[in-house]
């Protein structure tokens, strides 16, 4: 089941209309129309609104093998029930060629597939662009990132969660706060130390 089709699902079930979801979203109706239609996806902020106003979790909304009718809805206990922390989803974009087991894949919601002429070998990449709630994620990608001296040296992935940027190589994380500028030199200094070139930094935040 798409998530288009959930939320088209869950909007009713909950009583809402277009309308009604768009203003808890802070967008405008026709952008609920589009994401119910299939036609664009919500960003990442709004997945983690939509998930939380429905009551259920982001894997449900982002997994299409997961149906509507296997949720078990999550319910506060009254006016003072402590909320959960919310899940973080992940979101960034994962070149295929640099991992070295497929099963990782799973834990993705792939929503866009790109190929990257590279002008040399392999001669093309295939560029996944992801979400993932999979809580250990950067641990789980950590495992299968590879290394190739004879083609670059080390392999990393770059992705985000909140506020929070990651770069993950084979058996190693570095993060940082975005907006944090002396985090972000001692993660780059780092990455110089496993053989990044200062262009290869220039990653999205």
């Amino acid at each position: 089941m798409k998530l288009s089709e959930k939320i088209v699902e869950l909007r009713k079930l909950h009583g809402m209309t277009q309308e009604d979801l768009a203003a808890i979203c802070g967008v405008s109706r026709q952008s609920i129309s589009k994401w119910e239609a299939d036609i664009t996806l919500p960003e990442t902020e709004k997945i983690l609104l939509l998930a939380e106003t429905f009551h259920v979790s982001t894997d449900v909304l982002l997994k299409d093998t997961l149906a509507l009718g296997e949720i078990k809805e999550i319910h506060g206990c009254g006016n003072n029930a402590v909320r959960e922390k919310k899940q973080e989803v992940y979101e960034g974009i994962l070149i295929k060629e640099s991992i070295t087991d497929d099963a990782v894949i799973d834990f993705l919601h792939v929503h866009k597939i790109e190929l990257w002429h590279t002008g040399g070998k392999p001669k093309y990449w295939t560029a996944l662009f992801f979400t993932s709630s999979q809580k250990d994620f950067p641990e789980q990608i950590s495992k299968v990132m590879g290394t190739d001296p004879a083609h670059g040296g080390n392999w990393f992935v770059d992705f985000k969660a909140g506020n929070e940027k990651y770069i993950v190589f084979k058996n190693k994380i570095l993060s940082y706060q975005i907006g944090n500028p002396e985090e972000k030199e001692q993660v780059c200094a780092e990455c110089r130390k496993m053989g990044i070139t200062d262009s290869q930094m220039n990653w999205p935040e």
